[in-house]
């Protein structure tokens, strides 16, 4: 857990500014660091790697100071390793951006890679009515890296928060990553590489912008909700949300175990290309006797591309009929995160069961859209 956000290092400063398109005031952006490989710095001696102190940023990446921003930052002591990620630290970002919400025309947060993506995705339900710009980015290498990624992915991630469109607004309003080339919706995004600078991808929704020579946005893509009220955050996450995933080999026994699982709500099921299982009477059974227990289960595909099609096979059939929930396009990251949001919520089962047909922040194609 960081130290209360509130106690934690906080500062802004205005960097000297260059000229602004149209003549208004330089950008005023948050740098959120929790952790992660892009706020390290290695010792020369023992080649070990620490958190750099974000008050010498500027010292760190002197690039920043061409942009011309005005930027504040947020830093959790102690920094968090993305796998160490919770639902805890996910609340306490949220309310970094609540606390300065007025005050910033958008967010950048900097956050270890294995995580991010569910980071991304609970941050896109956590933060109700959002109206600007939340970016989060990481590297592969530290800054301090002679050759590294970092400086590059944080200096286009404040100037994609930077960004307004042709009438002033913020030209991304939603949690977005942005990392190597490419800029994706949060709760859309997989981390799909371990070594490549391009490591996140988002396999059922097109790119919302590509950085090369230029950031080119595809304002169509963008997320742009027909009603909109006043920002708020929901920090409250149901943690009662686990993940069972399919194997040739699996056991009625594991399988009734997992299920069986104490204060458990909700189970994401990864299943079968298009959404397959077993047929075998005995899954079948289990299934079935998890939903009556008010157990919900929504079937997730573990391909990265595509989604669940419940009619398209038998298999998938046997599984609706158990009252097993499609999600669709969902990432499993999108599926675990939106569950836990809407249990937090204090919704009913079935109440969660309906809300999870359907996009809320763009995070799944409904069928017919």
């Amino acid at each position: 857990m960081p130290t209360s956000v509130g106690c934690a290092s906080q500062a802004s400063a205005t960097i000297p500014r260059q000229a602004q398109p149209g003549g208004s005031g330089a950008p005023r952006l948050l740098i959120i660091y929790t952790g992660g490989t892009i706020g390290m710095v290695r010792d020369p001696k023992t080649g070990a790697l620490a958190p750099f102190d974000f008050d010498h940023l500027i010292d760190n990446v002197p690039r920043l100071a061409r942009l011309g921003y005005t930027l504040g930052r947020v830093q959790f002591h102690p920094a968090i390793d993305s796998s160490n990620m919770s639902p805890a630290h996910w609340a306490a970002i949220a309310r970094a951006i609540e606390a300065n919400y007025s005050r910033y025309d958008g967010f950048v947060v900097l956050h270890g890679t294995d995580t991010m993506a569910y980071t991304a995705s609970a941050l896109s339900f956590m933060l109700q009515n959002l109206a600007k710009p939340v970016i989060v980015t990481g590297s592969q290498l530290p800054i301090s890296d002679i050759r590294e990624d970092g400086t590059t992915n944080l200096i286009t991630a404040l100037q994609i928060a930077a960004a307004r469109d042709d009438v002033g607004q913020p030209m991304v309003r939603e949690v977005a990553i942005s990392f190597g080339d490419t800029l994706v919706r949060g709760n859309r995004a997989t981390k799909a590489s371990s070594t490549e600078f391009g490591a996140f991808r988002s396999f059922n929704y097109p790119a919302l912008a590509t950085m090369n020579l230029h950031i080119r946005f595809r304002e169509e893509l963008l997320w742009r909700p027909s009603a909109r009220g006043a920002f708020s955050t929901q920090t409250t996450l149901d943690p009662a949300v686990s993940v069972v995933f399919l194997h040739p080999g699996m056991t009625e026994a594991s399988l009734r175990a997992q299920l069986a699982e104490s204060g458990i709500k909700a189970f994401v099921l990864r299943t079968y290309g298009a959404g397959n299982a077993p047929t075998t009477p005995w899954f079948t059974s289990a299934i079935a006797d998890a939903v009556r227990e008010g157990r919900l289960i929504v079937n997730v595909t573990q391909c990265p591309d595509g989604g669940v099609e419940e009619t398209r096979y038998d298999t998938g059939d046997a599984l609706a009929e158990a009252g097993v929930i499609s999600g669709y396009d969902l990432t499993c990251e999108a599926a675990v995160t939106k569950l836990m949001y809407l249990f937090g919520l204090g919704l009913s089962g079935a109440d969660v069961a309906r809300a999870m047909r359907h996009s809320l922040r763009g995070e799944l194609t409904e069928p017919g859209a």
